[in-house]
């Protein structure tokens, strides 16, 4: 068996992907395999793809039938991988020298389920080091103990797949196939999931990763109606919350975070194609209308005042509307 399969999506990235592959290149042993999925470009990328299968050591041109987005193309890549181990990188990221060899290293040093590593966030010329949002470093320990507070940024709010490396065992228990058809926010309910049902993980540091931001392609810098899938997305964290034994505890983490998102894109509305703000104000309103009131409640008592009173306006849009009553009790749909 191969040591490391790394998944590597690629969509209109011709301008990025010589970096992506360059990494490659300089992070490639004889025991790797690169998964180059092209998610049906329509630029330059495909070509790029085809060059790097001959040229770059591991490599595999894998080209899916439609596009379908980055969910999508990485479980098109994780169907293909044959590694003990199994990472992620974005086509339009870099990588540092030997990151690779350093971070597996580091996991099979301590034996986990995975690591999550640090990552240098890149915005134009300015770049600064993210942590991973968990204190103990390159010590094992339970995943649901990176879960909570509610307060404050913890493991499922660091939800970059591409952060970190992952026993095979996750990929043959079906923990690391992501939704298909979550075309943003995919590595939500993904991340809830690893971080309730993997067995051990650890944080590393090792910050070898470079994420651009800002980036025109980014379907983060694209108003159009893609973006609403945070709502699925965050419906199905609630889903599967509820479902949790400790769902009690977890549930105020679930809806805490599934209000700061709503927030967080109801306050840059203005970013949106007016059909579809108009579609986000509505699906957002619906979304705190499903969420149980008590739990609710407490999360908006926890945020700032300019928060809270633009989500208790959301919610009584969603309450006065035909039809419609918030929900009083229970976890989530």
């Amino acid at each position: 068996m191969l040591k490391l399969s790394v998944v590597v999506p690629f969509y209109n990235v011709q301008t990025y992907a010589p970096d992506a592959l360059k990494s490659l290149e300089l992070n490639a042993r004889e025991d790797f395999e690169f998964l180059l999925v092209d998610d049906r470009s329509t630029d330059g990328t495909p070509e790029l793809l085809e060059r790097a299968a001959a040229e770059l050591p591991g490599a595999v041109h894998l080209r899916r039938d439609r596009n379908g987005g980055l969910a999508a193309a990485r479980n098109t890549g994780l169907d293909a991988a044959r590694g003990e181990y199994v990472t992620f990188l974005d086509g339009d990221d870099w990588l540092e020298p030997r990151h690779l060899a350093r971070t597996l290293a580091a996991i099979e040093a301590l034996g986990c389920d995975f690591v999550r590593t640090d990552h240098v966030q890149v915005t134009g010329r300015n770049r600064s080091v993210q942590r991973v949002p968990y204190g103990p470093q390159g010590v094992p320990a339970d995943p649901r103990a990176a879960i909570l507070p509610v307060s404050r940024a913890t493991g499922v709010d660091y939800a970059y797949a591409w952060a970190g490396m992952y026993h095979r065992r996750l990929l043959d228990r079906g923990l690391l196939h992501f939704t298909d058809g979550l075309r943003t926010a995919e590595d939500r309910p993904w991340i809830w999931r690893l971080h309730r049902e993997a067995r051990s993980f650890a944080a590393v540091g090792m910050p070898g990763v470079f994420y651009r931001r800002g980036i025109s392609t980014s379907l983060t810098q694209i108003g159009d109606e893609r973006q609403l899938d945070f709502i699925r997305a965050f419906d199905q964290v609630l889903t599967d919350t509820a479902t949790d034994p400790e769902c009690e505890l977890l549930i105020h983490k679930a809806v805490r975070t599934y209000c700061a998102i709503i927030a967080h894109h109801i306050g840059s509305i203005e970013r949106f194609e007016p059909a579809v703000a108009g579609k986000l104000r509505v699906m957002s309103a619906d979304a705190l209308g499903r969420m149980p009131r008590p739990v609710l409640d407490r999360a908006l008592d926890s945020m700032d005042a300019e928060r809270s009173a633009l989500l208790r306006k959301l919610r009584r849009r969603a309450s006065a509307r035909p039809g419609r009553t918030a929900r009083t009790s229970g976890a989530a749909a």
